[in-house]
């Protein structure tokens, strides 16, 4: 049956279960419009909904018992790849799950294999996205992929970390664990789901036989044969409706009972109910042999007893042995906040639940509970027994201190006298910036930005007297040059800034560090990366030893070494430092922009290291609180549009990517003006998109007046003016002005080189780019040459998948092609092709080219099935769009 005819069955059926049974002939004959076929097929649907020996209604287990039950008695195959099995160790919902010898290694797996007659497309899809997503998580919580492949008749099969563990709940009775030791465990748990979570995965089916605890006490998680990226909301895992809901019942969240979306707030719920067992002795709900309704009316009606009180009824097994009842207290507060029926009222995230699980191992008062001050007042006194009982020995010693701490008020009352006193007179200041020449008739109309900062310059060299108010009027002013474009003037003040700093403290205080950022920063812009981390680091190490981790300073010295790190373009560490700085920001749960600007930037650092997906779903998260803290025409909103219109451009979604640079543009042109370096950016990414849409005077048009905004505002050898220059490069190339190609795309290797004095992707962007102009010479050893040479920089710096290394692949196949070395061509485009595929969009312009180069491979080696694929999968067989 074809899927479109499944479809409608099902949906006929669902339509059909819900009536009465009196009525399900005479609609399925009005909805079925004569097709008797289909109101028969939909008729034996119901009755086998009806019968009790219905597959489906004896849940997953059974299900897959069943199915799998003469695919076990008779394997096919002894050896996958490199693999040998030994025996079966089981057999679940996702496949049959046997251990296999590595034959070279002499190591071991846990091979699991998708039995190919049995299986729907829909759950092929899912164990391929099983694949997906083991090779994007690495904890050691977390059970690692090593392998996978296909048997000759399109059966998958992958081979992974085996775990020799038990069920955590086993574990812990069998071992009779103390409150400590199970809380410790399913802290683990939570660190390993935590992971999952911050790369964008839910596990959706946590539950005790997922979670094994090896005999050293170490946990791994297992089976993310159901996990749900979070990026991937276009194309639900679970597109068909069988009855079977991809959870365990007694585990599921009411949102999947419901068939609702789901959300890192649905792991918690499943984690809520592990504890609730690990506590307790037994689960909240009995739910075993209950029918569906059952179960979704015990679920989403009765509230759960609390764990306290379920470790005393008689089939509980090994609960956690001798609480008192202010001890359970805490417990059930923590277990039935995370297993609140609303999502909105449990914990917000795995995190706030390793919060409080902490709390309560140090004997802190719970974030899920009342604050009272008699609560409060309890936690701290046990907390503190020993040294309450030694009060009465300090209270002796009470009337001495008044004395000194008399002193120190006054001390302090005259510090804080002398800060207001520099508050005042910076405020004059800036009173007196703004004033104008003539008190009398105001401000002059034609006065300007610049004009002002000059003037405050001069002024802010009057404060001789005051180094500490000097260095901060020059560091908001180099701040302002900076932002202006203005790179010279801004580091000569914020060289000041630094020395005046250093000269009014001792150099290791908030102010120096805060200077460090901003010259760190400014280094940065400078294209001095070396330097710039140096500094920030600095700062960062500055700001740590005063506050704690979520106080602003820490967070903002985080936040630029992470963008200090993105620029020089290291990636990985760059996202692991934004990583950090949004787990502070959800710690201190206060600042909602400044959450946003976190997820922004690392959205970024996801971006240029290649992963489209994960940029493209931080992105929209921080647009809507931006949209909503700034409101539609802030710089801020114009930095993510810009970020998803790239996105949008490297899938190949052309028309979309217009659209985001010109909604980014219009905001920024509004906001700094014409001439400023942000609008120089905007330009240059909106006329990358024009290029490859053939619209190549606007594009030639835009680009020039971005390359003379960046020449002025950094110099000639500057990063930023490599960018504007390389499409000014790729403009001529399309344009076949090979020679005035060649010349940009050197220009371009040639600031990179001397930017980054190491090897940096952006150089294999270059040689890359003047390959494709000695491909269009016809020049083939030399563009083998730097297409090669371009391909080993992008494998070495952002690795073997990147939407960038693909690229490089295709364009050296179609150089190998035009030379007639088919063999050669073939294994470089079909690399080429796969990597794509995972990347972009079918219109695409190097997917396209890469399946126009194969179909043209294929009819030159006298393969017409295979050359017919490619033109299938291209849509057109007779044009396809050169660059």
């Amino acid at each position: 049956m074809d899927p479109v005819r499944w479809e409608l069955v099902q949906s006929l059926f669902h339509d059909a279960v819900d009536r009465p049974e009196a009525e399900r002939t005479s609609f399925l004959d009005e909805a079925c419009g004569g097709d008797a076929s289909l109101r028969d097929e939909v008729l034996t649907l119901l009755a086998a909904d009806a019968s009790d020996a219905f597959l489906l209604d004896r849940g997953l287990a059974g299900a897959a018992h069943d199915a799998f039950a003469s695919a076990a008695a008779a394997l096919p195959l002894s050896e996958f790849g490199a693999y040998r099995v030994r025996h079966l160790l089981g057999e679940g919902g996702m496949g049959i799950v046997y251990l296999a010898e590595r034959t070279d290694l002499g190591s071991v797996a846990a091979l699991k294999l998708l039995r190919d007659a049995w299986v729907s497309p829909a759950r092929r899809e899912r164990f391929t996205a099983e694949q997906r997503t083991l090779a994007h998580l690495e904890h050691p919580g977390i059970a690692r992929l090593y392998d996978a492949g296909t048997l000759a008749d399109g059966t998958p099969w992958i081979a992974m970390e085996y775990v020799a563990g038990e069920p955590i709940t086993s574990w812990c009775r069998r071992r009779h664990a103390s409150l400590a030791e199970r809380l410790r465990v399913f802290r683990d748990v939570c660190d390993a789901v935590l992971h999952a979570h911050r790369h964008l995965v839910i596990h959706r089916d946590l539950k005790p036989s997922n979670i094994l605890v090896r005999d050293d006490g170490t946990v791994a998680l297992l089976d993310f044969g159901i996990a749900k990226q979070l990026e991937s909301e276009d194309r639900p895992v679970d597109q068909t409706r069988t009855g079977v809901r991809l959870m365990t019942p007694a585990y599921a969240a009411p949102e999947q009972i419901l068939g609702e979306p789901v959300g890192v707030h649905t792991d918690v719920y499943s984690l809520g109910v592990v504890l609730y067992e690990l506590l307790a002795g037994c689960a909240p709900f009995h739910l075993e042999g209950r029918s569906s309704a059952d179960v979704e009316r015990i679920v989403l009606e009765q509230e759960p007893v609390p764990p306290s009180v379920t470790s005393r009824r008689s089939d509980a097994v090994s609960p956690v042995p001798g609480l008192t009842r202010a001890e359970w207290g805490d417990l059930d507060v923590l277990t039935l906040t995370a297993m609140r029926r609303e999502p909105a009222r449990r914990y917000r995230s795995v995190d706030a639940l390793v919060r409080d699980v902490d709390h309560y191992l140090r004997g802190e008062p719970l974030d899920a509970r009342p604050l009272g001050w008699r609560y409060r007042a309890t936690k701290f006194a046990r907390r503190h027994r020993r040294s309450l009982a030694a009060a009465g020995i300090v209270l002796a010693g009470l009337t001495g201190l008044v004395a000194f701490y008399t002193a120190r008020l006054a001390t302090a009352r005259d510090a804080a006298l002398a800060q207001a006193a520099r508050a005042e007179r910076i405020q004059r200041f800036t009173l007196n910036l703004f004033a104008g020449d003539d008190d009398a008739a105001g401000p002059a109309d034609s006065l300007r930005v610049v004009t002002l900062l000059d003037r405050g310059l001069l002024d802010a060299r009057s404060l001789s007297a005051d180094p500490a108010v000097q260095g901060d009027l020059a560091l908001t002013l180099g701040g302002i040059y900076q932002k202006l474009g203005k790179l010279d003037r801004a580091d000569s003040l914020m060289s000041a800034a630094l020395a005046w700093r250093t000269r009014a403290t001792r150099g290791d205080d908030a102010e120096t560090a805060r200077a460090l950022v901003a010259r760190g920063l400014l280094r940065s812009d400078q294209a001095r990366y070396a330097e710039a981390e140096s500094l920030v680091t600095h700062a960062l190490a500055i700001d740590r030893r005063l506050y704690p981790p979520t106080h602003p300073d820490v967070i903002a010295a985080t936040e630029a070494l992470g963008t200090v790190l993105r620029e020089r373009g290291a990636y990985d560490r760059a996202i692991a430092t934004f990583e950090s700085a949004v787990r502070v920001r959800e710690l201190a749960g206060r600042d909602t922009a400044g959450l946003a600007e976190s997820l922004h930037d690392l959205a970024s650092s996801h971006f240029y290291a290649g992963h489209l997906a994960a940029a493209d779903s931080l992105d929209r998260a921080a647009l809507l609180v931006f949209r909503r803290v700034y409101g539609a025409r802030h710089p801020r909103v114009a930095d993510v549009l810009m970020n998803l219109g790239a996105v949008a451009d490297e899938q190949g979604r052309y028309h979309d990517a217009e659209r985001y640079y010109g909604e980014g543009l219009a905001i920024v042109r509004g906001w700094y003006g014409e001439a400023h370096p942000e609008t120089a950016s905007d330009l240059t990414m909106l006329a990358r998109t024009y290029i490859k849409e053939d619209k190549l005077g606007v594009a030639d048009s835009l680009l020039r007046s971005a390359l003379a905004i960046r020449e002025r505002v950094y110099g000639l050898s500057h990063p930023q003016v490599a960018s504007t220059v390389n499409e000014l490069g790729s403009l001529a190339l399309r344009r076949k002005q090979y020679d005035v190609a060649e010349a940009a795309f050197r220009r371009m290797l040639a600031i990179y080189e001397s930017a980054y004095g190491h090897e940096h992707y952006l150089q294999g962007i270059a040689k890359s780019n003047l390959g494709s102009v000695y491909l269009a010479r016809r020049d083939f050893a030399r563009s083998e040459q730097s297409l090669r040479e371009a391909l080993g920089i992008f494998l070495r710096t952002l690795g073997p998948v990147h939407l960038n290394t693909g690229i490089a692949h295709v364009k050296l196949g179609r150089t190998l092609l035009q030379a007639g070395r088919f063999t050669d061509a073939e294994h470089e485009l079909r690399t080429g092709h796969d990597i794509l595929g995972e990347h972009a969009s079918p219109t695409a312009v190097w997917l396209r080219n890469s399946r126009a180069d194969l179909a043209t491979l294929y009819d030159s080696l006298r393969r017409p099935a295979d050359a017919a694929r490619f033109r299938r999968e291209l849509g057109d067989t007779t044009t396809t769009r050169q660059r």
